[in-house]
């Protein structure tokens, strides 16, 4: 792409500085919509396929959803063009083809042929521009077109590759880098993957306890990414950063199990060691521990005796078996799957009362479900705090077990020394847990101010999961918290490159720029969180348009209270503006500093989760002098 300088209409494009200039403004592009933009410009008149651009914008290694990314990029050049995706002056779309740039003043051709269909979610308003009301923007389009854009987001995966950030991955300094590859399922019955799996998940556990100050393993989300895909040894290894891959595969046949494991190391793709193992389902984490242990001599670790602890108690099949299941229903995270989960737990400590794993494996469900909006505090949270306690009681080298009890005194207890013993507890028995050092980072640290901590906590659990867009997702708000909002802002726009399409990550957004008074696009952000997490398109932009109007017509005051008044239309979330906590935003931000006080104090008598994040919450900088603020401070041990 050729460095070359295009005027049409007002706007003017220079390759050499990599800008975009309005009237002789300098305009906001990200990197990709930009380098897209140049590509069109360089191609007036033609007709660039989906295909070149990908190949130009990602070049041969390609890892996301190209055709997501590029609907993307195009709608925000639009956005900073003031373009329209009915009527375009600029970007013309040929469908299923590709795109040709029309600009006037460059090629003359502002024709459409009226084509254009798919690019847009939702309209938006230009950058720079004010928010006009509903009634002046272009109809909404129909109800189906809406649903078939819904559609086509809901199975777009919500996470993608971090490394097509550009970003070489270091592995922690002095730490041998390891991946468990997705175990193979041979039994050809894909009843039976929970089993494989299973395996691969608890391998990574076992491996992340052998030597925690030596070895590193890559966690399971990003690991699961690689099932099924037929990629080379070292393509694997330098996307995950590691020197040392395990992979296997797994027969099950009634009570009996066969596994077929082999060590490679990534630099020569040697196979340093490859092993067959046939046991009892019974004997499974026996023969995992075993596993491990002949890994840990093959590179010469040294072996804590705890680490290989669990094998000491055979297990029941049935109760291996209902483990198993339990995991997988927990990893799929929908409130009807952790019900599941919870439901197989059960029945795996009927089958084997000693078995600790599936009392942490329920704790967990217990004491994270109210995050995700499942179950009430007040009766979860003591569930967790038991079952984590009867797990430690079977096995008190459960890190998970360790991390939950942490949880529960943190946003339970509010008793901070014991919180911070049991997280550093779980991280010491297995510091290759990426949700250790995110709980530790988001439960702990943060609401403790020790923000340069929390952050970097958080980097050691990316480091640890790569392609987590959940993690990714969450510092943003460590990076607000600790009111490193530019610092934030990167961090939306580098995720959101890559996974434009996580709800999670548009919500996290919308927060900061409401923090930050941009309310245009916290607007914007909000509309397309709620789009992605599957509200009724024709709802969203009612909404959006509400919003945009009180916007128009009263500034911040009146945006602030049509967040009051749309969070008494809709069903309480897990977090947002419908919670006690969220309407405590919503009054401080309205100067009401009574009611948001009565609301922070509804929010303790429910143990609401977000309630710890009280301290470093910027809509309450106003009210921290308050006696009544400081009193809860003090109620929850933070003052």
């Amino acid at each position: 792409m050729e460095s070359t300088r295009y005027s049409f209409d007002e706007f003017e494009l220079d390759g050499a500085t990599f800008e975009l200039l309005r009237s002789g403004e300098r305009l906001r592009l990200e990197r990709l919509p930009m380098e897209l933009l140049l590509l069109l410009a360089s191609r007036h008149g033609e007709l660039v396929s989906r295909e070149e651009i990908a190949a130009k914008l990602w070049g041969g290694e390609i890892f996301i959803d190209t055709n997501t990314a590029i609907n993307v990029a195009v709608r925000k050049i639009r956005q900073v063009l003031d373009d329209s995706v009915e009527s375009p002056r600029y970007i013309l779309t040929v469908p299923a083809k590709g795109y040709r740039f029309i600009g006037n003043s460059v090629a003359g051709n502002t024709e459409s042929d009226g084509r254009e269909q798919t690019d847009d979610p939702y309209p938006q308003p230009a950058a720079g521009e004010q928010a006009t009301p509903a009634v002046d923007q272009k109809e909404p389009r129909s109800a189906r077109s809406w649903w078939l854009i819904l559609a086509a987001v809901i199975v777009i995966l919500a996470f993608a590759v971090v490394a097509i950030l550009q970003r070489k991955r270091q592995a922690p300094a002095g730490k041998l880098m390891f991946a468990v590859l997705p175990f193979e399922n041979l039994t050809g019955d894909p009843t039976q993957e929970y089993i494989a799996d299973g395996m691969t998940e608890e391998m990574i556990t076992q491996m992340g306890g052998l030597d925690p100050e030596r070895i590193g393993v890559i966690a399971r989300t990003s690991a699961m990414r690689f099932k099924g895909k037929q990629q080379s040894i070292q393509e694997i290894a330098r996307e995950l950063g590691v020197g040392y891959l395990l992979e296997g595969s797994v027969r099950h046949a009634g009570d009996r199990v066969r596994v077929t494991a082999q060590l490679i190391q990534a630099s020569d793709q040697t196979h340093l060691w490859a092993a067959d193992y046939d046991s009892n389902l019974s004997d499974l984490l026996k023969l995992e521990s075993d596993i491990a242990g002949a890994i840990a001599s093959q590179v010469r670790v040294k072996l804590d005796p705890a680490a290989l602890r669990r094998s000491a108690h055979p297990v029941v099949p049935e109760a291996q078996a209902a483990y198993l299941r339990g995991l997988e229903d927990w990893n799929l995270r929908t409130s009807s799957s952790m019900a599941d989960a919870v439901s197989e737990f059960k029945r795996a400590i009927a089958a084997d009362p000693n078995y600790g794993l599936p009392y942490a494996a329920m704790a967990r469900c217990y004491a994270i479900g109210p995050i995700f909006g499942v179950g009430n505090p007040l009766e979860t949270m003591p569930r967790a705090r038991e079952l984590s306690a009867r797990a430690l009681e079977l096995d008190p080298e459960l890190a998970e077990a360790h991390s939950i009890l942490a949880m529960v005194a943190a946003h339970y207890d509010y008793d901070w020394p014991t919180a911070e013993r049991e997280f550093q507890a779980a991280l010491r028995l297995n510091p290759s847990d990426p949700y250790a050092h995110m709980f530790y980072s988001n439960s702990f640290l943060s609401p403790h101010r020790r923000h340069q901590e929390a952050i970097d906590e958080m980097q050691k659990a990316i480091a640890l999961d790569p392609f987590s867009i959940p993690l990714q997702a969450f510092l943003v708000r460590t990076y607000s918290w600790a009111r490193r909002y530019q610092d934030a802002r990167s961090q939306f726009e580098r995720t959101n490159e890559v996974a434009p399409n996580f709800a999670v990550l548009h919500e996290r957004a919308a927060h900061l720029f409401a923090n930050n008074g941009d309310f245009r696009e916290a607007i914007e952000e909000d509309a397309h969180a709620r789009l992605l997490s599957g509200e009724q398109a024709e709802k969203v932009i009612a909404s959006r348009d509400l919003q945009w109007k009180a916007l128009a017509e009263g500034g911040a005051q009146s945006y602030w209270q049509m967040q009051w008044k749309l969070s008494q239309e809709q069903p309480e979330p897990p977090e947002g503006y419908g919670t006690p906590f969220g309407l405590a935003v919503i009054y401080a931000r309205l100067g009401k500093k009574e009611l948001a006080l009565t609301s922070l104090e509804q929010a303790f008598a429910r143990r609401d989760v977000q309630l710890t994040e009280m301290d470093v919450e910027p809509a309450f900088d106003g009210l921290r002098p308050d006696p009544r603020f400081q009193t809860l401070l003090r109620r929850i041990h933070l003052a």
